[in-house]
């Protein structure tokens, strides 16, 4: 395992509102972040997402279950997001499962998200989400 993935893993799960500066530890000041909602250029913009994130989500957390180094400053993590949020389901907790490709130098400058939006978004809202699901039974 490679133990800048596994130090990674450790400091991101241990994000919260109140310790968003740790950012600067893990990014670099140029770092492009990306995943199915978002493209997001620079430090600063990133921790304006994440202060967003954390201030509009209640018990957020990530579990990392694998890691993978493709080569030198490339690699993958796969892991669960788990969350409440007041819009999305009854404010019930949901979880969501996904991967991040991340490039490195001393910090990552690269982060792109893979996830499934439907299973994030879409499926818990009212009309839309009732349309995902006749349409998921519909093709199975």
């Amino acid at each position: 395992m490679s133990e800048f993935l596994r130090r990674f893993a450790e400091d991101f799960a241990e994000l919260t509102a109140d310790n968003l500066q740790s950012l600067d530890r893990l990014y670099s000041s140029d770092v492009r972040f990306r995943d199915p909602l978002h493209q997001i250029n620079g430090l600063d913009a990133l921790r304006s997402y994440f202060a967003e994130l954390y201030a509009n989500t209640r018990d957020i957390s990530f579990r990392f279950h694998s890691f993978h180094q493709v080569d030198e400053g490339t690699g993958y993590l796969r892991w669960t997001m788990r969350f409440s949020h007041p819009r999305l389901r009854g404010g019930r907790p949901s979880e969501v499962e996904g991967c991040s490709h991340l490039r490195w130098h001393e910090r990552v400058y690269l982060h792109h998200e893979y996830f499934d939006a439907g299973a994030l978004l879409y499926e818990h809202l009212p009309l839309m989400g009732a349309l995902i699901s006749w349409l998921k039974r519909r093709m199975v």
